[in-house]
């Protein structure tokens, strides 16, 4: 159960609750390390980093071979969306009616409505700050950003790579860790940049680069050509690891050359995409949920996507009454497209049951009355939403009021809101990680994956699957 005690001691350790906009400027040092985590700087800070203690003992769930974490960046409406509401600003094009129970808005997501028998619900999110920057950042390393060890933690598809990196076979040539459509995707913070996220934004034409028109037998033969030139400089050095990185690098993009199966994955059909588009018209999220699928189905290495989704800002005229092109209905029927697509594909290649799909924005966004702009503003109040891996579909987990403004029933065992960090440990426990692992760090610190896990401050959302 709940320890108010145990919380007490953690804000003190981590002041969450005071983090505000004057935290934003942590950005720019967590951009020194992120640019460190493709060269020299990372390798270094990386190499003496893995000396495991402390944790404690826990049995994961250990359902889900992948993960596919899709981040709403801008912060969707969730009495829009998922936590849909019905209030005096609620528009008939909203068509908030009920589905197999569930108060759902047919306006926004009508496809997803048919599959909520597949999702689960968590209705009693609760976010810590209402940065998006700051928030988004948090979703992805499951701590505060501002606070000690914040700057170098690593995103939590970083952490999957890691643990699943033993598991991967000779032939399997992908990233671990796939970032769609994902530039402002978190790096490795201070783990080997090898787990770094490799960032795509999916084209027609297929993954850019892994050809020469030379041909592969002159490729390979300037490769064996470049390393006789440079193999002395991957002997140990007290430098740490920099050059082996590096090594890793050409040998991983030489991998993907020349490789019938890259082309198949990363390259789809004009046909493919227009059904993960709306109305038959294709669009980069859709997209991206179609690669992440066939990369999933290639079962070449991959076990972590993130797919990022934005445009959620909506300050202004949100139901696109004001004429305004991008607005809850038009991106929503956007994601849902996408995501229908994506559910119903990975069932049918039998890849959901071991996907944990995960859906979730930074934060929540104003209830009731719009603004005077016609949009709804920044909210701590939220949503996630989860399917495959075993989760039980057409769960919700917790409750708000007739607003949307405040929890009224947790959901879980535990007396309070969930969390972010509280979602990464369940993608970790998921994919039979331990959330409560520590490392020693070079920094004098220790690194836990999920903060004050160890001490059950925060845990995984077992109800999803009970």
């Amino acid at each position: 159960m709940f320890n108010e005690e145990k919380l007490q001691r953690h804000l003190v350790k981590y002041p969450h609750e005071q983090v505000s906009y004057s935290a934003a400027p942590y950005l720019s040092r967590r951009r020194f390390f992120e640019i460190a985590g493709a060269g020299v700087g990372a390798s270094y800070l990386a190499s003496p980093a893995f000396g495991q203690s402390g944790g404690a003992r826990v049995t994961t769930r250990n359902t889900a071979k992948n993960c596919i974490f899709v981040l709403m960046s801008g912060a969707p409406s969730h009495v829009d969306t998922f936590d849909a509401k019905i209030g005096p600003a609620t528009p008939a094009s909203l068509k908030a009616e009920t589905v197999n129970g569930v108060l759902w808005p047919n306006g926004v997501m009508p496809k997803l409505g048919a599959q909520l028998n597949k999702i689960a619900i968590v209705r009693s999110m609760r976010a810590w700050a209402l940065v998006h920057s700051l928030g988004q950042t948090w979703t992805q390393i499951g701590r505060n950003p501002a606070a000690a060890l914040g700057d170098v933690s690593p995103n939590m598809g970083t952490v999957v790579a890691s643990e699943k990196d033993r598991e991967r076979t000779a032939s399997q040539v992908f990233p671990s860790f796939l970032a769609l459509n994902s530039n402002g995707a978190i790096g490795p913070g201070y783990f080997p940049a090898t787990y770094a996220p490799f960032k795509v934004t999916p084209a027609a034409t297929g993954l850019p680069n892994t050809s020469n028109t030379d041909g592969k037998t002159r490729s390979d033969a300037r490769l064996r050509f470049l390393r006789s030139i440079d193999d002395t400089l991957r002997a140990p050095s007290p430098l740490g690891k920099p050059v082996e990185d590096y090594d890793k690098f050409y040998a991983a993009a030489n991998g993907m050359m020349f490789n019938p199966v890259v082309d198949t994955a990363f390259r789809f059909s004009t046909a493919d995409s227009q059904r993960y588009g709306v109305n038959n018209v294709a669009n980069g999220f859709g997209n991206a949920c179609l690669i992440a699928k066939q990369v999933l189905a290639a079962n070449q290495g991959t076990r972590f996507i993130q797919i990022s989704v934005g445009g959620w800002d909506m300050h202004n005229d949100i139901y696109g009454t004001g004429g305004t092109a991008t607005n809850i209905l038009t991106l929503g029927n956007t994601f849902d497209a996408g995501m229908s697509a994506l559910l119903t594909d990975l069932e049918s290649a039998g890849l959901l049951r071991e996907t944990l799909v995960v859906m979730v924005g930074e934060f929540g966004r104003t209830v009731g009355a719009l603004s005077g702009s016609g949009g709804r503003d920044h909210y701590l109040q939220h949503f996630a939403a989860f399917a495959g891996a075993g989760v039980k579909g057409g769960k919700i987990v917790g409750a708000t009021n007739a607003t949307g403004s405040a929890t009224t029933s947790f959901g879980w065992n535990q007396d309070r809101d969930h969390r972010p960090e509280d979602v990464v440990a369940t993608v970790y426990s998921a994919m039979g990680i331990d959330w409560t692992k520590q490392l020693d760090t070079p920094f004098g610190r220790t690194f836990e994956y999920v903060p004050e896990a160890a001490h059950g401050i925060y845990l995984p959302m077992d109800e999803l699957w009970t």
